[in-house]
Order: C-alpha cells, then sequence, then structure tokens
C-alpha cells in the first residue's frame, strides 16, 4: 500500500510539471505563427471576404427557410378548406415573400391541385398553376426523403420562378405542399432591408445566371472579388462581395495578432491557476481522506469499547459471578449507559449519512424550544449523575415558540451536551441557558472544560475535524458531532456559533445555539413558559 501510494504521489507531481511544459510549448508554437500571420495576408483577405459572403448568402437561405416553416404550420391537411383562414390574417408579417400556397393531390395521377390560397387572386394565379402542372412539375426533386424541405429555382419565359414544396401523407394519401414565392418582390423589398448593412469597406451586388445585376452596384475589376451562390434556395444566382480596403483590413488583421498574443498569455495564465486549484484540491482531497480514515478509526473504537464493557460485564451476570446486588445494580448500570452510548453513536452515525446523501428530510410543526432542551437534559440525567457532573437548566419566561422538528433539534442539543460532558470533568459543572434575543430562540450549552484554541473555533464544526485538546487528553469521539448540529441549526434557519474563554477570567466553553422565533400569528399558539431553573 505504501509503495502504491508514493507511486501514485510520484506519477503525480510528475504529471503536473509535464503539464506546464506542455501548455509552454504549444504556447510558443502558436506565437510563432501568430507572429508569422503577416505573410499569410492575403490568405486571410480572401477568408474574411469568403466569410462575409457566405453569412449573406445564409442570411436569405434561412429568412426563406423560415417562411416556409410558418407555411407548413398553417397547412392541416385535415381541413384544407382552412389554409386561407389560417393563413393570410398573418401573411404579410410572417411569409412576406410568399404570394401562394398550393396543395396537389400526388395519389392521382393528374395531381389535382386541392387546395390554393393566395394574397392576391387574380389572373397570375391560373397562368401559375397551368405553369407548375405542365413545365415545372417535371422538375422537381422526388428522390430520397421526400418528406424533406425542398426549393426549385427556375427561368422560364426570362421570368425568375421560385418555389419550396414538401410531400405529407395523411390518411395512406400523398399530397404535395408547395409555397410561391414572390421573387421581384425578393428583390426590390427584402434585399434592400436584408443587406442595408453592407460594410463601408465593401462592395455587394446579386447576380443571375447569365451575369446579369438583379440587386446591386456594378463591381469594377481588378479588386479582390468573391462569388457564391445561394445553398438551396436561389441557387442559380450568386451574390458577389469585393472588399476595397484592403489596407484596413490588413490592420484588423495586425489588431487580431496581438489579441492572439494576449490570448496565449491569458491562456496560459488560465492552466497555471488551474494546475494550481488542482494541486490544492488534491491536498484538500488528502487531508479529507486521512480525517475519514481517522473518522472510521474512532468510531471503531467507539463502538468497540462500549461493546466490550457491554459483553464482559453480561458474561459476569451469565455466569452468577456476582458478589452482592449492589455490584450486580452496578454492573446492569454500566450495561444500560453503554448501550445508551451506543445507540447514541448510531444515531449520530445515521443522521450524518443522511446529511452527507442529501437524503435528511426534517419535520418542521410550531414548538417551545425550552421543552425540547429539558428533555434533551432528562436524557443525561444518569449520566450526569454517574461522571459527577452538575447540570443547571436555566429558561427565560415568556419565550416565544419557533417551527422546529422536535427529533432533530433534542438530538442536537444532546450532542452539545456530549461534547461538553466530554471536555468538562474537570469544571464538573455545565450550564445550559434558554433565552431570546427579540428575534430568535438561543440555547447556550457552557463547559468549565479546557476550551478551544481561536484557531480552531471555525473548523470544528466541519465533518470529521477534531480540536487538538481532544487527541492530547484521548477523548473519544467521532468528529461528526458538530457538524450535524451545525446542519441542524441551519437547516432550522439558525447558526450555531462557539465562545471560548468564557471571559477574559473564567476558561471553558459556550456553545450557542440560535433559531429564528416565530412572529406573532405564526405556527400554533402555545401557552407562555413560566420561569424555570432546575439543577440536575
Amino acid at each position: 500500500m505504501a509503495r502504491r501510494r508514493l507511486r501514485e504521489r510520484l506519477l503525480y507531481f510528475a504529471l503536473v510539471p509535464a503539464i506546464v511544459i506542455a501548455v509552454l510549448l504549444l504556447g510558443g508554437i502558436a506565437l510563432r505563427t501568430t507572429l508569422q500571420i503577416e505573410k499569410a495576408r492575403q490568405q486571410t483577405v480572401f477568408d474574411a471576404t469568403l466569410t462575409l459572403a457566405d453569412e449573406r448568402v445564409d442570411k436569405l437561405d434561412k429568412l426563406i427557410i423560415g417562411q416556409d416553416n410558418v407555411v407548413a404550420a398553417h397547412v392541416d391537411l385535415a381541413s384544407l378548406t382552412t389554409i386561407a383562414r389560417r393563413w393570410l390574417p398573418t401573411a404579410t408579417r410572417e411569409t412576406p415573400t410568399v404570394r401562394a400556397i398550393l396543395v396537389l393531390d400526388m395519389s392521382h395521377p393528374e395531381h389535382d391541385v386541392l387546395a390554393f390560397a393566395s394574397r392576391a387572386p387574380g389572373r397570375e394565379d391560373d397562368v401559375f398553376r397551368r405553369l407548375l402542372l405542365g413545365k415545372l412539375f417535371q422538375h422537381l426533386n422526388f428522390e430520397g426523403d421526400t418528406n424533406e424541405l425542398r426549393h426549385l429555382h427556375q427561368v422560364i419565359d426570362r421570368q425568375s420562378i421560385l418555389i419550396s414544396y414538401w410531400q405529407r401523407t395523411y390518411q395512406d394519401r400523398q399530397y404535395l405542399v408547395v409555397a410561391w414565392h414572390d421573387v421581384p418582390r425578393l428583390v426590390h423589398e427584402i434585399f434592400p432591408r436584408l443587406y442595408r448593412d453592407v460594410d463601408r469597406n465593401s462592395r455587394m451586388n446579386v447576380i443571375d445566371e447569365d451575369g446579369r445585376i438583379v440587386f446591386g452596384p456594378p463591381i469594377k475589376g481588378g479588386e479582390f472579388t468573391v462569388g457564391r451562390p445561394f445553398p438551396t434556395t436561389l441557387y442559380n444566382w450568386r451574390m458577389q462581395i469585393a472588399l476595397t480596403s484592403a489596407d484596413e483590413l490588413g490592420q484588423k488583421v495586425e489588431r487580431q495578432r496581438l489579441l492572439e498574443l494576449a490570448m496565449v498569455g491569458f491562456a496560459a495564465v488560465v492552466v497555471l491557476v488551474g494546475v494550481t486549484i488542482v494541486i490544492m484540491a488534491s491536498i484538500k482531497e488528502r487531508r479529507l481522506a486521512a480525517l475519514k480514515s481517522d473518522f472510521v478509526a474512532n468510531v471503531s473504537h467507539e463502538l468497540k469499547t462500549p461493546l466490550s464493557l457491554v459483553r464482559m460485564f453480561g458474561e459476569i451476570l451469565l455466569a452468577d459471578r456476582v458478589s452482592s446486588d449492589d455490584k450486580r445494580r452496578q454492573y446492569l448500570q454500566i450495561i444500560v449507559s453503554e448501550s445508551e452510548r451506543l445507540t447514541a453513536l448510531i444515531e449520530n452515525v445515521l443522521d450524518f449519512a443522511k446529511v452527507e446523501r442529501g437524503k435528511a428530510a426534517y419535520e418542521f410543526a410550531p414548538g417551545r424550544l425550552e421543552d425540547v432542551v429539558a428533555r434533551a437534559v432528562d436524557v443525561y440525567r444518569y449520566r450526569a449523575e454517574r461522571d459527577g457532573i452538575a447540570v443547571h437548566l436555566v429558561t427565560d419566561g415568556q419565550l416565544p415558540s419557533a417551527m422546529l422538528d422536535a427529533r432533530a433539534m433534542e438530538l442536537a442539543v444532546i450532542n452539545l451536551l456530549d461534547n461538553a460532558f466530554k471536555y468538562a470533568r474537570e469544571g464538573e459543572r455545565v450550564d445550559v441557558e434558554v433565552t431570546s434575543d427579540g428575534g430568535g430562540v438561543i440555547v447556550r450549552v457552557i463547559d468549565r472544560g479546557p476550551g478551544i484554541e481561536p484557531d480552531e473555533q471555525e473548523r470544528i464544526f466541519e465533518r470529521f475535524v477534531r480540536g487538538r485538546r481532544a487527541g492530547e487528553q484521548r477523548v473519544r469521539g467521532s468528529g461528526i458531532g458538530l457538524a450535524l448540529v451545525k446542519h441542524i441549526a441551519e437547516s432550522h434557519g439558525g447558526s450555531i456559533t462557539v465562545k471560548s474563554p468564557i471571559t477574559d477570567d473564567e476558561r471553558g466553553s459556550a456553545f450557542i445555539l440560535r433559531v429564528p422565533a416565530l412572529r406573532n400569528g405564526e405556527g400554533a399558539a402555545t401557552a407562555p413558559a413560566q420561569q424555570a431553573a432546575s439543577t440536575v
């Protein structure tokens, strides 16, 4: 096991420097590549122009496809007569370039038009229907997945026509949905609006299949020009873009180079910070693993000792080797006390396991915290008498009620009492006070033990953490009691703190558990508590 841990540590400490070296090498390579970027400025200009062209042709395709999706949403094959009523009210806003919608019967050889909706009914609609069935239909692509959206862009009689079409099946019949786009509207209304953000350092136009300009200004020869066809819609047309200021683009390239240098430096810093975090997390994880190991050892010892006593005195009683009734009663009392200690330890471990798994559930109800504290003190009556410790319980009168899980809060107070009993044997006194501060109910468990070091007063509420004095005095414990108290307090919306020493002249520790009080009218009304004081 020791050799395995040694190998793991060697691997870990070898891996971290290797990562740092690899990052530095990659940073150096990136720096060298960035410094050579000026030599490839012409390629950069081309790439920038091509990216700009792709962006602009995709913008139009997305606009048309978005309108096609709207049309598909309005076409209900179960009720073809409602297409116009569903589509026309929003056609101008949602589908500005769609002029008409048709539904054809693909199951019939004649491909009858079953539905037709037009934004501007007229003679041109009849011409388009005849054109669709007579000339355009033969150019439609029905190969592969016919349900996908497709487009047809054709020039017939010097007229550019764009249609979107897709097939649908309804009640074992095939239908073809066709959206007729108004190309002149696209050119004269949509293009100016869609491409009005043309950069002053570039020129753009759209040409048809014969090279004639459809939209935009002429681009002079000799400029760096990139042409891109529209991918899926107006695929017979091309968009041309020319950058008119390569010098300014060169400056942008230089700024990009400096930005990349900064990013390389930033990445190196991030990696170094990340490696540091990993190292710290690993150290913390190893420390937590060591604490867990100590926890298992402590719990095992806590279980073993009372079990050994219970077994030993049980065997003595079973063998009837008791000299007197007083001895028998003493042995039985030891068995009962150790059994109670086992029960408390097991309950602590089980409750802590629920907290660790996130399954701890509390049943809140209006109640009086002073009653819960009194029950917890009563549980420790016999242990206090046996250990010779006086427990003084003092409760203020007129304490407000609070939303409590009585069992959980009793467990929290019991853990505080158990902690006080372990370290307060010298003081022979533990004070338990229940008071209020106007906004909450406060429980103070005060012992006259050796106290807690200032640097440990925050950490003792962490899981598996025990103070140095616990090891020095060989006090048994699992290291989860105070962590469980903290979780219970915070689950009630309260807090747990410790003050040590109690005063400048008096050593010891005061654990202060605070729970928010119910406001007037909240929860169930309970009778006010009377001033009470008792000594156990």
